[in-house]
């Protein structure tokens, strides 16, 4: 097997014309405290609030959130089934899950993927400069696993969410070298 997959079968091949529309919409996680999670993801993170459903007789919030441009934000319908439809028509979402009361619940935790057993891992959010991010994150008081120049891997940092989810931060023009790893 090739050591980065560079040759594998179906790298950057034309997929199947069927699915010529299919998209990756959202990823979701749960939340235990969904003030938490949408300050830290909206006001450290930069995402908007692009829409939310509440399930009253299931007892659940959704959060959508993503990263929309002023122009791009400024288009989002008021409606209610057309928010719903541009909501779900967009990519690259990311889906807060609360079930209502678990906010009230100390000793509940979530499974980040990254203890054993492993399986999920991150989160990955690119931005112009991992350094300047990542100082302010440092002063939002946001938890690192790993700083831009910790390890082997410089120039990307890894944070934690409120609920001990991985962030990923990178800079896509400073990652090109490992590529060729």
């Amino acid at each position: 097997m090739p050591r980065h997959f560079d040759h594998a079968p179906g790298l950057c091949e034309r997929p199947d014309t069927e699915t010529d529309q299919y998209r990756l919409n959202h990823t979701m996680v749960r939340i235990k405290d969904p003030e938490r999670s949408l300050d830290f993801y909206t006001r450290g993170l930069g995402m908007r609030l692009i829409r939310r459903l509440d399930f009253e007789d299931m007892q659940f919030s959704l959060y959508f959130l993503g990263y929309l441009g002023e122009a791009e934000a400024a288009s989002v319908p008021g409606d209610d089934a057309k928010r719903t439809t541009f909501n779900f028509g967009r990519e690259a979402l990311l889906e807060l899950t609360h079930n209502w009361g678990d906010e009230e619940k100390p000793d509940l935790q979530f499974h980040s993927g990254n203890e054993e057993p492993k399986g999920y891992g991150h989160i990955g959010i690119t931005v112009p400069d991992v350094y300047s991010t990542a100082e302010r994150l440092e002063r939002l008081g946001t938890e690192f696993v790993k700083r831009p120049d910790d390890g082997n891997m410089k120039g990307l940092a890894f944070v934690k969410d409120p609920d001990g989810y991985w962030i990923e931060i990178l800079q896509a023009d400073t990652l090109e070298r490992l590529g060729r790893a």
